[in-house]
């Protein structure tokens, strides 16, 4: 199997009591799995956990051992409660270090902004070994140590350290989709659905039902990375549906 076709897969672990408690809603996600995708790795499992170290801990090293590469977001900030670094520093079995290069960064960013205090050097601390992940938003940098990425909680400042990684990691094809959407209830087509992706190798299809103006209907994701396959697959898809007498609608509905 080429790299090209090898599947590479990704984790995120999303951490923060305010996530489990519902004050905070969680907006990562989906641009992880976004962009993800356009460096040729899927996102396969998210998993969310409070802030205690046990479970950080636990999930840490189940998520990064059968995944290519392990995100995390939150708990890297400069309070009690931001303990994502010590946690991941436990999982990988080493200490925890001021790093000299995200110290440096910090005295610059808070040179008119107060000074460098205890609390904000906090977020120079790292896993022994640990790289830096640039962010250009608020000073404070991500880490990264070996498959295992640290970065903020803001989805903003997320945002910035993705793209500071951008073309960084190795990975394989994106995955494409074209959707097709169709008022009728997903049960009375599963076999249709079945056949569908048999017939094609290297193409799945998701079905997602909605109840829309009186109406049962569903919208059908077809995801593949060739994009030939990937058109064979929908057109033969469109054409099974339009033989049962089914509306077909290109793009969804």
């Amino acid at each position: 199997m080429s790299t090209a076709e090898r599947i590479w897969t990704a984790a995120l672990l999303v951490i923060g009591d305010e996530i489990l408690s519902g004050r905070t809603q969680d907006k990562n996600v989906a641009q992880v799995a976004t962009w993800l995708n356009v460096q040729g790795i899927r996102l396969a499992e998210v998993r969310v956990v409070g802030d205690r170290e046990e479970a950080i801990v636990e999930a840490v090293n189940a998520l990064r051992a059968r995944n290519d590469y392990l995100f995390t977001t939150g708990g890297i900030g400069p309070t009690h409660d931001d303990i994502t670094v010590d946690a991941v520093a436990a999982a990988l079995g080493v200490g925890v270090v001021i790093h000299p290069e995200a110290r440096a960064i910090l005295e610059r960013y808070y040179e008119t902004r107060g000074g460098l205090n205890e609390a904000r050097l906090r977020m120079a601390r790292v896993p022994d070994g640990a790289e830096l992940i640039p962010n250009r938003m608020s000073g404070a940098p991500g880490i990264r140590c070996g498959n295992v990425f640290l970065m903020a909680g803001v989805p903003s400042i997320t945002a910035g350290m993705l793209d500071a990684l951008t073309g960084t990691l190795e990975g394989g094809l994106p995955v494409l989709s074209e959707t097709i959407g169709s008022w009728v209830a997903e049960s009375e087509i599963a076999d249709l659905l079945r056949q569908t992706e048999s017939a094609h190798e290297g193409c799945a299809i998701g079905s997602y039902p909605f109840f829309r103006e009186g109406r049962v209907g569903a919208n059908f994701v077809v995801r593949a990375v060739d994009p030939a396959v990937l058109s064979a697959c929908a057109e033969a898809l469109l054409t099974g549906l339009r033989a049962m007498g089914r509306e077909a609608v290109p793009g969804g509905i």
